[in-house]
């Protein structure tokens, strides 16, 4: 009895699927198409554990189609087209029904492959994907399926499909099992919304048991945190995943909200995404809290060098400290506008020759029709500053930087303010 429980006791019916409410529901677009029994190309996409294989499954053999099952990571192009072969044959009389789990691991040539027998009907094709299929999809593949997008199983739903594999396990090895309050809730919750994930807890937790004295098995909640410790971290490097919480991690530090940063903070450096951590963090420090701030470019630079140096896990100490400064600092983005409105305009071509009083040259050629450089130093002047043209003629008048409404620039801009409005003859 190798097969994992996962495996044994996976639904047959979309009755007993665990969560994804929004597809399966009564009159939810996906359960329609499934009982219509009309099957179109599909692709599911979502997380690893929340059902996309088990409602192929299900919609495979609800179906008269000739099934052919195969997996990304280990098909080939020859796999592909010996089920291509049996179109028009007898075995595929009642058409071809292809399982693609793990599309994004098929080259683009391999996708094509699938496409003209897909597009004229000859192959129905579901595949599945724990990547965004608009960025690993071959696009005319994408425009010929439809979307489905499943999500993390909810813990209440996920608790279920826990005492769901007890009982098998109890029924199927003929088990006595003593479990301990709290213990279904606490796998629930540790799988981070994987399915698959707290079943084979479910068996782990069955087969480290101790026998009691009455000869049922103990299944603890010590058990289970030892079985689960790091289960609920789901990250990939390579894959949404990564993205989203680094996503999430910025967008908390520019919103202003210390709880969420260090929560997000804490996902990366606990799957050990050290660098990833500290480039945000210098990103953010500079991007959204900029010129309010400026000082805490420095200060942020200083505790990214601290934690390279001494590494994880005390990294997490300087790196907090970090993030919740840059967190309740004031914001502003005012030099990032700017740079992006200057280089919109470069871009569309409009830049012009440097002033002459700016060139690095000092001498004029004979074609000038007006000789010298005439740059003035500011500093000979009083204020330090004095009237000049600095901008390309085209864009004499361009105003890229706006001061943003914190203290800092505020400052600057009153003090610049007055200067030029003193000296404003030279």
């Amino acid at each position: 009895m190798n097969t994992p429980l996962a495996d044994r006791m996976r639904p047959q019916t979309l009755e007993d699927v665990v969560g994804q409410r929004h597809l399966l529901g009564e009159g939810r677009a996906l359960r329609r198409i499934i009982e219509g029994g009309k099957i179109p190309n599909l692709i599911f996409y979502g997380p690893s554990g929340v059902g996309k294989t088990t409602v192929a499954r299900i919609i495979a053999a609800r179906s008269d189609m000739r099934l052919h099952k195969l997996n990304g990571t280990t098909a080939s192009t020859a796999d592909i087209k010996s089920v291509i072969a049996e179109v028009g044959t007898l075995a595929g009389a009642g058409g071809i029904l292809l399982y693609l789990d793990e599309i994004q691991y098929f080259n683009k040539k391999q996708q094509q492959t699938l496409l003209e027998h897909i597009e004229n009907g000859d192959v129905t094709l579901i595949a599945s994907t724990t990547e965004n299929p608009y960025f690993y999809v071959y696009s005319a593949l994408l425009s010929r399926s439809t979307v489905f997008e499943f999500k993390a199983v909810e813990i209440e739903d996920t608790e279920q499909a826990v005492k769901r594999g007890f009982a098998f396990l109890e029924q199927e090895q003929a088990l006595t099992l003593d479990i301990e309050d709290g213990v279904t809730l606490d796998i629930a919750r540790a799988c981070g919304g994987d399915v698959r994930k707290a079943i084979n807890a479910v068996e782990l937790s069955v087969l480290s048991a101790d026998l009691n004295a009455d000869g049922s098995l103990a299944i603890t909640r010590e058990t289970v945190a030892q079985l689960g410790a790091r289960s609920a971290m789901k990250y990939d490097r390579e894959g949404d995943e990564h993205y989203d919480i680094l996503s999430a991690f910025q967008k908390s530090m520019r919103g202003s909200d210390p709880n969420a940063a260090i929560h997000y903070l804490a996902r990366l450096l606990e799957a050990g995404d050290l660098l990833s951590a500290c480039r945000r963090l210098m990103v953010c420090a500079a991007e959204d809290v900029g010129l309010a701030y400026p000082q805490i470019i420095p200060i942020v630079k200083a505790a990214v060098d601290m934690a390279l140096q001494v590494g994880l896990p005390e990294a997490r100490i300087p790196l907090a400290d970090a993030v919740v400064l840059v967190c309740q600092s004031p914001k502003s983005n005012s030099a990032y506008e700017a740079y992006d409105a200057a280089a919109r305009d470069i871009r569309a071509g409009k830049s012009g020759p440097i002033p002459r009083q700016l060139q690095n040259k000092h001498f004029d050629g004979e074609d000038a029709a007006v000789k010298g450089q005439f740059y003035r130093y500011p500093h000979s002047f009083e204020g330090h500053w004095v009237p000049q043209q600095y901008l390309p003629d085209v864009l004499k008048d361009t105003v890229y930087y706006t001061p943003g409404d914190n203290k800092t620039e505020q400052g600057f801009a009153a003090y610049w303010q007055t200067v030029k409005a003193k000296y404003k003859n030279g």
